[in-house]
C-alpha cells in the first residue's frame, strides 16, 4: 500500500488560526495584567491569567500541529497524527491550571480578604480593546470551522462538537469564553464602582474561573476520546461498507473497523469475504480497486487494510464459528 499524499491545506489554515489567537492573547495578557495592578481588580487579574493560559494553550497547539505533520517513518509506520491530541490535552490542562484554578483562588481570596477598588478607567479601555482583538481571533476560527463544516456538508454546531481538528475547536471555545469573560470582568468593575464593594469583582472572578473550568473539561474530554480511539461517524462507516460491496469479487464485509488519526486522516480495516471462485490475482486487484474507490469517495481515508476472510457458509462447512 502506498502512502497517500497529505492534504496540508487544512493544517496550514489551522496553524494560521492558532497563530492569530496566540498573538492576540499575548498582547491582551500584558495589558490586562497592567490594568489589574492599577485598578486593583481581581476580575482583571483573573482575566490576565485567562489570557496567559490561552497563550500557553496556543503555543502547545502550534507544537501539536507541527509535530503531527511529520511523515510516517520506520519507528512510527502509521505517522504522527495522533500526537496532536497529546499536546492538545496538555493545552486543556494549561487552561484548567493557569486560568480556572487561579481565577477561582483569586475570587475566593477577594471575598475573604476584601479589596480596595481603584480607578477602573484603564481597565475599561483594556477590556474594550481586548474585546475587539478577541472578536477578530474568534472570527478567524469560526470562519475556518464554517468552511470545514460546509466542505463536508455538516451543520456548524455538529461539526464543532464532533470535529477531530481540536486546534480549531480550542480556538473557537477559548475565544468565545474570553469574550464572555470580558463581559463578566466589566460587570464586576461596574458593580464595584457603583457600590464601592469588592464583592462584585470577586463574583466576576469566580464566574470566569467556572467558565474556564467548563472549557477545559470539554476540550479535555474531546482529546481523550481521540487518544483512546474514535471511529468515523456511522454514516461514513455505512458509506464505506456500501462502497466495498460494489467492488467486483466482494461477497460481504464481515467486519469493519475505522480509526480517526487526525483531522483529515483515518484508517480503514476490514475483513472481507471474496467469491470462492475468485483467483488470487483477482482478489489482489479487487483489494487495489477497493482502496482506490474508498480514497476517491472519502478523502479522509488515508490507509486501507483488507483481510480476505472465509464467509459464513464456508466457516460452517469447516466447522468454525460463523461471524456475528
Amino acid at each position: 500500500m502506498t502512502e497517500p499524499a497529505r492534504d496540508d491545506g487544512g493544517a496550514g489554515e489551522s496553524t494560521a488560526t492558532v497563530i492569530v489567537a496566540a498573538l492576540a492573547n499575548l498582547g491582551i495578557a500584558v495589558a490586562k495584567a497592567v490594568a489589574g495592578v492599577i485598578s486593583g481588580s481581581s476580575a482583571m487579574l483573573s482575566e490576565a491569567a485567562h489570557s496567559v493560559a490561552d497563550t500557553v494553550t496556543e503555543v502547545l497547539l502550534l507544537t501539536a500541529l507541527r509535530r503531527s505533520e511529520k511523515p510516517a517513518d520506520e519507528e512510527h509506520p502509521l505517522g504522527y497524527g495522533p500526537e496532536r491530541y497529546i499536546w492538545a490535552m496538555l493545552a486543556a490542562v494549561a487552561t484548567f491550571v493557569g486560568g480556572a484554578v487561579f481565577s477561582l483562588y483569586d475570587g475566593v481570596h477577594t471575598l475573604v480578604a476584601g479589596e480596595e477598588p481603584g480607578d477602573p478607567l484603564v481597565s475599561y479601555v483594556v477590556l474594550a480593546v481586548a474585546f475587539l482583538l478577541e472578536g477578530y481571533s474568534l472570527r478567524t476560527g469560526v470562519r475556518q470551522a464554517r468552511g470545514e463544516a460546509a466542505r463536508i456538508g455538516a451543520p456548524f454546531r455538529r461539526y464543532l462538537r464532533h470535529t477531530p481538528d481540536t486546534a480549531v475547536k480550542a480556538v473557537v471555545l477559548e475565544d468565545s469564553a474570553a469574550l464572555i469573560g470580558l463581559v463578566l470582568a466589566a460587570g464586576g468593575l461596574l458593580g464595584g464602582q457603583l457600590t464601592g464593594s469588592g464583592v462584585w469583582d470577586a463574583l466576576a472572578s469566580l464566574c470566569i474561573g467556572l467558565l474556564l473550568l467548563c472549557v477545559a473539561w470539554v476540550l479535555g474530554r474531546s482529546n481523550a476520546e481521540l487518544l483512546i480511539g474514535r471511529p468515523l461517524p456511522k454514516t461514513v462507516r455505512e458509506g464505506i461498507r456500501a462502497e466495498l460491496l460494489t467492488v467486483p469479487h466482494v461477497e460481504a464485509v464481515l467486519e469493519l473497523t475505522t480509526l480517526i488519526q487526525g483531522p483529515r486522516e483515518a484508517l480503514v480495516a476490514a475483513k472481507v469475504d471474496f467469491r470462492d471462485v475468485s483467483t488470487a490475482a483477482q482478489i489482489e486487484w479487487a483489494c487495489e480497486q477497493a482502496e482506490q474507490r474508498l480514497r476517491e469517495a472519502f478523502p479522509v481515508v488515508s490507509r486501507v487494510y483488507l483481510d480476505p476472510t472465509p464467509g459464513h457458509a464456508q466457516r460452517r462447512a469447516e466447522g468454525l464459528n460463523p461471524w456475528p
